[in-house]
């Protein structure tokens, strides 16, 4: 039936799939969405718009898209009651707890969680009546070497500085490809627009990446460094400001301490050794290292790539250090702490996760935790190894661990053991395919939106809240109605405790995420609360549906800085030990059987698993492939669009091959998130593109012995024509 417009109907809302933040413009009628078009008038994205927005549509009328609570049964899954289903699984929880400790029951989060703010707004109740020290998150195996680098450096996990990048003369660019993320950990829609601007006006952008990224063929420069080098690269660059006698912290010289220490630390690596280590020629370090110290204002920026490899630790808070170094911190056209309407990194001291690092240790392999969390990487022996603590249970909240962490199919045959699995997730894909129970919230379009974790890293204050579009099914809940039923089930048991779980549950279900927000937004530097704030408050914010600008990042420092004595510590033990474990094992030309490094991609129209669901997403020809550098591919007799059989030390896989001089001699690359053949899973689109999973190939054993952030980006692997093998699909071994 064809649908019929209703003139009119127009709804302003910001996307939620990535951190872009971009304004939308959708037409509808009651039911159906007619376009999904970039609001032109949003304050912050300025007309700009990704292909994933537009998919927003297909995840809202997505027939695999779960609505009701499903239970798993001998029979296959079955429709029960919301009561039925959270009063079962508070029960099997404490059943395990009770039976094993209170570490017997873990908690995995994934990413879409941070652009929840019903989730984080009532996350911390969940966790805190589970009371297990076996927590996992996405952020082990995405962005923990900047969080550690700002408890440490900045006294908070959640206060990043972000890029000024509209205002600054140099754009130094490691691991990282914002013109298709839209910028991570740096809100920036519209990236293109933004390094055309910055050119215009004289500056550059150089990018450092073993793959010519589509932010590489925009920028002025590009530098192909060796997978896990850039350690190497940025050792090199301090070690040019020093013997140039090029640093010059600014104002922050007031405030920031240990730049002998650290001179003496870092003289041990010589130019010539990092260029030999990074594949970045003596001269290029020394000319970008003065170029970017010589600009009126610079930035270094980094992130995926640089922090999900065997150096990744040191590698972020090198980035940060070459920031400092050069006088470019809390400075226009440098990197600058937002001030959100809702100041997370505050929140985050008041709720006790400011940070914290190496206060205990995962109990199988010895691993640090970092802000209440164990690495992922950890996650499958934790499951398998028997003993005190094993894990027995395990809550999965809008995470897909299975294709988004290393040696996935290890953890898919744990999953498989444990005694209970349940998910607050809305697909049955292939991490909740093993769940017991699965608790679906409503979709995207369902529900109010604020950006309350992304409005933190953006390159500009600003602030908007988008009201439901679609009224929910009646049998539906939000997310954060599924975690306060949970957690007021799990919480204390006593008389006393009942009382005060009854009032808690009252209130915050009254207040609702809209009014805790409200009350946060009055109480904030703009707030309604502020006599010298706008009145910023949530109906004002209603008003206001292109959202209200609150001006360019100014700085900040030392007055907010978490740090006990509003001081910068440059160098700590963890990085000490980093550099002293790095000058002993220096990085050798690979040999023998796994003589490439591998390394991922993110493309224009993913970012995670599920939104290969969309068919407008998936469309068109396979982006699952291996990229292979021409000689690399001639040396094994392979050619454009052959099937090859990829293997690393825990498995093997096909997939078909992209020949390009695009990527660097010696390294290959792969997608992540694909990999959708599991049986059992329910996506129907992405399963008619399946793809293979990178995460086949990863090895949960290799980590940063520092932090445990698992390599994701330099593992080795070989790669064979599969005319020559009769390997089919994955062998992992454990």
């Amino acid at each position: 039936m064809k649908k019929t417009r209703n003139a009119g109907n127009v709804h302003y809302r910001t996307c939620c799939l990535c951190e872009a933040m971009c304004g939308l413009e959708i037409e509808h009628s009651q039911t159906d969405i007619f376009s999904i078009k970039p609001d032109k008038e949003d304050l912050f994205s300025k007309g700009h718009i990704c292909p994933k927005a537009v998919a927003l549509q297909d995840i809202h009328n997505d027939p695999d898209r779960l609505r009701e609570p499903l239970r798993k049964t001998a029979e296959g899954w079955e429709t029960v009651s919301w009561e039925q289903a959270l009063d079962e699984v508070a029960e099997k929880l404490k059943a395990a707890q009770e039976k094993s400790g209170a570490d017997a029951v873990a908690t995995y989060m994934g990413n879409p969680n941070a652009h929840h703010y019903g989730t984080l707004l009532f996350i911390d109740r969940l966790i805190k009546a589970i009371g297990s020290k076996n927590r996992f998150s996405v952020a082990s195996v995405d962005h923990l070497p900047h969080a550690l680098a700002c408890t440490l450096l900045f006294g908070n996990q959640l206060f990043f500085p972000v890029p000024d990048i509209d205002r600054t003369d140099f754009l130094l660019c490691i691991g990282a490809n914002p013109v298709v993320s839209g910028g991570s950990l740096m809100g920036a829609p519209g990236f293109a627009k933004r390094v055309k601007q910055l050119q215009e006006r004289g500056g550059e952008l150089v990018v450092v990446d073993p793959r010519r990224t589509e932010t590489a063929l925009i920028a002025n420069e590009h530098l192909f460094i060796r997978p896990a080098g850039d350690v190497w690269l940025l050792l090199g660059m301090t070690n040019v400001l020093f013997e140039k006698e090029l640093i010059n912290l600014g104002r922050a010289a007031s405030y920031v301490d240990g730049v002998e220490p650290f001179k003496q630390k870092v003289s041990q690596f010589s130019v010539d050794q990092c260029s030999e280590q990074s594949g970045i020629s003596k001269a290029n370090i020394e000319s970008l290292t003065v170029r970017f110290a010589s600009s009126k204002t610079a930035i270094a920026y980094g992130r995926v790539g640089s922090c999900t490899q065997v150096n990744g630790t040191l590698t972020g808070w090198l980035i940060y250090l070459l920031n400092i170094l050069t006088g470019n911190l809390d400075r226009a056209g440098g990197i600058m702490f937002p001030e959100p309407a809702v100041d997370l990194a505050k929140l985050g001291k008041l709720s006790g996760y400011a940070g914290g690092f190496d206060r205990s240790r995962s109990r199988v392999r010895d691993l640090p935790e970092f802000a209440g969390e164990f690495p992922a990487a950890t996650m499958a022996d934790e499951i398998e190894t028997k003993g005190d603590g094993q894990i027995k249970a395990l809550l999965t909240l809008a995470g897909n661990p299975v294709l988004s962490t290393p040696n996935g199919r290890k953890l898919d045959r744990a999953l498989e053991k444990l005694d209970f699995m349940v998910s607050i997730d809305f697909y049955l894909n292939e991490t909740t395919r093993h769940a017991d129970i699965i608790l679906p919230p409503t979709g995207p379009l369902e529900h109010p939106h604020y950006s309350l974790g992304v409005h933190a890293v953006a390159t500009r204050n600003s602030t908007k809240y988008s009201p439901a579009l679609f009224e929910p099914g009646a049998n539906s809940r939000h997310d954060w109605q599924i975690i306060l039923e949970l957690a007021s089930r799990l919480e204390d048991g006593s008389v006393g405790g009942q009382l005060k779980n009854k009032f808690n549950k009252f209130i915050f279900s009254k207040l609702g995420p809209d009014g805790l927000l409200n009350i946060l937004l009055r109480a904030g530097t703009y707030g309604s609360f502020n006599p010298f704030g706008s009145g910023i408050s949530l109906d004002r914010l209603k008003k206001a549906p292109h959202g209200i600008d609150l001006g360019p990042l100014k700085p900040a420092l030392p007055d907010k800085l978490f740090t006990d004595n509003r001081r910068i510590q440059l160098l700590h033990a963890v990085y000490e030990k980093g550099l002293e474990q790095l000058e002993q094992s220096v990085q050798e030309e690979l040999n023998g059987e796994f003589n490439l490094l591998m390394i991922g991609r993110r493309g224009a129209r993913s970012n995670n698993s599920w939104m290969h669901n969309s068919q407008r997403l998936v469309k068109g020809k396979s982006r699952c492939t291996l990229l292979i550098h021409p000689d690399n591919a001639a040396q094994r007799g392979i050619e454009e669009g052959d099937l090859v059989t990829v293997s690393s030390h825990v498995g093997s896989l096909q997939i078909k091959v992209e020949v390009s001089d695009s990527i660097m001699k010696g390294v290959v690359s792969m997608p992540h998130g694909w990999g959708h053949n599991r049986e059992g899973s329910r996506l129907s689109v992405a399963e008619k593109k399946a793809g293979v999973s990178m995460n086949d190939l990863t090895d949960e054993q290799l980590v940063d012995p520092l932090t445990g952030i698992a390599v994701l980006n330099g593992v080795p692997v070989k790669v064979e024509s599969a005319a020559s093998n009769v390997i089919l699909e994955s062998n992992n071994q454990d």
